[in-house]
């Protein structure tokens, strides 16, 4: 695998550590900025929606850049926000500067993952993928504990000051590492808008967005989940976390390789495991040890999904796959917030913790039924009226 790589996944590692680091550090911003916890929550809930409005805005009028300065942009905005966000003198500037981070989020794995492809032949782009989105995974499992760590010992504006540095490091690497383009095709936002009256294309967005609101109805809710019904500490729940950005990793890796070989049953193998884990940890929530295991398995089976469906939703695309691409990054914080709200009404209604972990089974069910649906009309041929409008 070419060594670019190894640069876009540094970005992925600050993209992945920025969004997930106010989550650990939530408490000393509020106390910082003088607000109440729930109030800094909108930080999280800005930065997700500057992901959603970012992705397709960015790529839209990215036309006159070829990828690889397109990807230098975007890694210098990132690291501007972050160093903004450290230094940040109120709380409307922190939210201004937050906003201003995620907004090239999707736009960088959407542009990366079409440079990641472009890297190898056709036979490995979904390898040459998953290894990118590697650096989100390891955010997971270091970056985001790491900067959470630091960030309380010596105050939240030292986690955002090392993820601006880490911008930096991908910045010198994407300029030292990455090709040029070898021509320069500008990306045309009718022709990409003209990708979104594909059927599949929204097939590819939808159940990727029913996969990881099963995941995040499950997650969202996972300390209270563990610390009440299997009554996890804080070395449990430490553990806890560490194994699932562990097991997303793993999933991510392998996702990869069974996407080469078989696309959509790569899918159905990835959405039915999700399904049967979230299931299962209905049950084994209740010990401390098999909770842990199915953490594990659940971060395993999240990974699995993010390869196939980046691709699918690629070559769905087919000339145009720079902004289906980047929608995915879109649909997985729209599942996030989705997810979560479904997982907090289900608790909410006298259900259970557990509960929500069910809910995000059926999640994970309706996405297979909607890929094995997809699936199926690949199989279905296209009329010549259906040939000529989609050339």
């Amino acid at each position: 695998m070419p060594v670019a790589l190894f640069a876009l996944a540094i970005g992925a590692f600050g993209f992945g550590a920025t969004e997930f680091a106010m989550m650990g550090v939530l408490p000393a911003v509020a106390h910082g900025m003088h607000v109440s916890i729930p109030r800094a929550g909108y930080l999280i809930t800005g930065y997700a929606l500057g992901v959603v409005i970012g992705a397709p805005l960015i790529t839209a009028i990215s036309g006159r850049f070829t990828r690889k300065r397109l990807l230098l942009a975007l890694m210098v905005v990132f690291t501007v926000g972050n160093l903004a966000a450290s230094a940040a003198p109120g709380f409307g500037f922190l939210m201004a500067a937050r906003v201003l981070t995620a907004l090239p989020h999707g736009a960088f794995f959407g542009v990366g993952s079409v440079v990641a492809a472009e890297l190898v032949d056709e036979r490995r782009s979904a390898r040459a993928i998953s290894l990118m989105f590697t650096g989100l995974t390891v955010a997971n499992i270091v970056g985001v504990p790491a900067a959470t760590a630091l960030g309380n010992a010596f105050g939240w504006r030292l986690a955002f000051a090392l993820i601006g540095a880490a911008g930096v490091v991908a910045v010198l690497g994407i300029a030292v590492l990455v090709p040029a383009d070898r021509t320069h095709t500008p990306v045309r936002l009718r022709t990409e808008l003209r990708a979104f009256t594909r059927p599949q294309v929204w097939f590819a967005l939808a159940v990727g967005a029913l996969g990881f609101a099963g995941v995040f109805a499950t997650y969202t809710y996972i300390a209270p989940m563990l610390s009440t019904l299997a009554g996890a500490g804080s070395v449990g729940l430490t553990a806890a976390l560490a194994l699932f950005g562990l097991g997303s990793a793993v999933g991510n890796l392998l996702g990869g390789r069974l996407a080469d070989r078989a696309l959509m049953p790569a899918i159905y193998v990835a959405l039915g495991s999700l399904a049967a884990v979230l299931a299962l940890f209905v049950l084994t929530v209740h010990h401390l040890a098999t909770a842990l295991v199915t953490v594990f398995a659940i971060g395993v089976a999240a990974g699995l999904v993010i390869p196939p469906v980046q691709v699918r939703a690629m070559r769905a695309a087919r000339e145009a796959p720079t902004m289906a691409a980047a929608s995915v990054q879109s649909s997985i914080n729209i599942a996030n917030a989705g997810g979560a709200a479904l997982g907090g009404v289900v608790i909410g209604a006298g259900f259970g913790y557990a509960a929500s972990s069910l809910a995000g089974a059926v999640l994970a069910l309706a996405g297979l039924g909607l890929a094995l649906v997809s699936g199926r009309l690949d199989r279905v041929p296209a009329s010549p009226v259906h040939e000529r409008q989609a050339s």
